[in-house]
């Protein structure tokens, strides 16, 4: 919001500050992810299954290999079977591995869009508290943390799972004891999972948040570019996002630190089988327990656990990095968020018509309001009426909680006591897709969004006509800035606008505004960037416009008010005069004040 009183950010703490979810809860927020794509999954697991199987035909075919050449025979028939074997499992992997892959990115397609659309409908007061740039981590490394769960995790578990069985059963045909040996030194490796993996989604949380601090940071040093560069900050500001990041990396370090000693554990348990395997096996062997064949055969499996046993520790890593991203993920989806904002019934299309529908009036009765539980109050007791037709304008010195009523007719915020009625209406009663498409407001900084200038000005009113365009065009005076422009309507803006000068900023957002044709037009200091000749033109059109709809204006400079209908007076969030501009000249000190400084009336 605008300047005015204490502004927003106090109130609960947003997300990160809360305490992360349990583990379980995340598990099945994971599984909430995969769950309508099961199908997919099942398929994907059997081609890796058949894919494991072929693979596990191989220590079996090898050891016929070795047979036959102990036993004479020609080799070519067994060594044909074995390619094939290689050849298929292979093919049958890749589709079986494609399927889970194009799965997690449809999974992380989904989580974007709903990710996006729920921070879009989150309320003003939350978003007031969050950070931009936590924001964008959340929508862009948190959601790719979650991709690799669901292709390269998911994936890689489901199939090395299906081979480590596959392994196991082959083994238990070939010798039941080693297989007993095998697993009973594999099991360490569940147990040290056991103890790490809690902590490995942990440290990933932190660095995480970590992640988000630091994009935070950097978003507000190029957000504020200019004053950054004015100021000669560029080496406190580097230093800032520098930190910033040396904590991201010390987080990541801890969460690399747990993943590296399950990756370690994973191979000492193989080592460990092998040597244990090697002694029991041989001791079978020399026995006459077992034949050499046959523990060869067994060691080839025992490495083929090399691989499902490394990619099944690295995938619940992944996945413990995916509970972090889910549960950073899911603070989002449990802040709550405002009812569609599409109007409930369409206005009358045609040339000519408001969008809004006739004009309406406002009025404020008895209405308390603070930004936070913790924050001053802003306004104290605010009455005003702002009849429907004409101008109606909200003067006072800055702090006085002019921009917060703007706020609180838009509904961004909600008046502690009080109420707020728009077209006789308690704007709480109204559908607040309703309640905004019969507002047109104007910011006080009037934002212009990077894109051409066509698509800023029909932003508001994308069904708008090219004469309805030009005709706003003209109303501005920014049909000569079209002209100049290489491309017209069709020329790209910059970010934030930059391409355009303050002033031509301002005077889109305001037909931006009446493109809408509202039933209430808000203008927050339309005309403060403006030269003397096109505060004087636009004071003309906001004029006219007062014929046709209601205008509800906040204006410092006197002179783009004088001929309102009525003037609200607002001092320390209070209403403490109303009335013409002459009327107030003569009654109110403050308001002759304010005229007197800017030459509106004798000192």
């Amino acid at each position: 919001m605008g300047t005015d009183g204490d502004g927003p950010g106090g109130g609960r703490p947003g997300p990160g500050a809360k305490a992360s979810l349990g583990e379980r809860a995340s598990w099945r927020l994971l599984f909430d992810q995969v769950r309508p794509h099961r199908r997919v999954l099942l398929l994907g697991g059997v081609l890796s299954l058949v894919g494991s199987l072929t693979g596990l035909a191989m220590p079996v075919m090898a050891k016929r290999v070795i047979d036959t050449f102990g036993e004479g025979g020609a080799l070519a028939g067994p060594v044909l079977g074995l390619s094939v074997a290689v050849l298929a499992g292979a093919l049958i992997s890749a589709a079986g591995r494609f399927l889970l892959e194009r799965m997690g990115e449809t999974i992380v397609l989904d989580s974007r869009r709903s990710l996006v659309d729920r921070i879009l409908r989150l309320t003003v007061p939350d978003v007031d508290r969050l950070k931009p740039g936590d924001l964008l981590s959340r929508v862009g490394s948190d959601t790719t943390l979650l991709r690799a769960v669901c292709t390269d995790a998911l994936a890689s578990l489901v199939g090395s799972a299906f081979t480590f069985l596959g392994a196991a059963v082959m083994m238990a045909i070939m010798d039941g004891p080693l297989l007993v040996v095998t697993l009973a030194v594999v099991a360490l490796v569940g147990l040290l999972g056991v103890v790490i993996a809690p902590r490995i989604r942990r440290a990933s949380l932190q660095a995480q948040v970590a992640l988000g601090e630091m994009g935070s940071v950097l978003d507000r040093a190029l957000q504020a570019f200019r004053t950054v560069k004015a100021g000669g900050a560029e080496a406190r500001e580097t230093a800032a996002v520098s930190a910033a990041a040396v904590e991201a990396r010390d987080r990541g370090v801890a969460a690399a630190a747990w993943t590296s000693l399950a990756g370690i554990g994973a191979w000492m348990s193989i080592q460990l089988a092998f040597l244990a395997v090697l002694g029991v096996g041989g001791a079978r062997v020399a026995a006459g327990e077992m034949e050499i064949s046959a523990l060869i055969a067994f060691l080839m499996y025992l490495f083929y656990l090399v691989s499902p046993i490394g990619q099944i520790v690295q995938s619940l890593t992944q996945i413990q990095n995916g509970l972090a991203a889910v549960t950073r993920i899911q603070e989002i989806a449990t802040l709550p968020t405002e009812p569609a904002t599409e109007p409930a019934t369409e206005p009358a299309a045609a040339p000519g018509t408001r969008a809004g529908g006739e004009p309406v009036g406002v009025t404020f009765s008895g209405v308390v309001f603070r930004y936070g539980a913790d924050r001053p109050v802003v306004h104290h007791g605010v009455t005003f009426e702002a009849p429907a037709g004409g101008m109606t304008a909200l003067v006072g010195p800055s702090g006085a909680g002019k921009s917060t009523v703007f706020g609180l007719i838009e509904r961004f915020y909600e008046p502690q006591e009080g109420s707020i009625t728009v077209g006789g209406r308690d704007i709480r009663d109204w559908p607040l897709g309703d309640l905004r498409a019969m507002l047109g407001y104007v910011e006080q900084d009037a934002p212009v969004l990077s894109g051409t200038l066509r698509e800023n000005l029909v932003f508001g009113a994308p069904g708008a006509t090219g004469e309805e365009i030009a005709h706003a065009l003209a109303r501005t005076r920014l049909d000569d800035l079209v002209e100049r422009l290489p491309e017209g309507l069709e020329t790209q803006v910059g970010h934030r606008g930059v391409l355009l000068s303050g002033g031509e900023r301002q005077r889109v957002a305001i037909a931006r505004a009446l493109l809408r044709r509202p039933g209430l037009l808000l203008l927050d200091e339309a005309t403060s960037q403006l030269d003397a000749v096109n505060e004087m033109r636009l004071r003309e059109v906001v004029a006219e416009v007062a014929r046709e709809t209601t205008v509800l204006v906040i204006a410092h400079r006197l002179s783009t008010v004088t001929g309102a209908d009525r003037i609200v007076v607002m001092e320390a969030g209070r209403v403490r005069a109303f009335g013409t501009h002459d009327e107030l000249v003569a009654a109110d000190e403050l308001y002759r004040e304010l005229a007197a400084t800017q030459f509106l009336v004798p000192s």
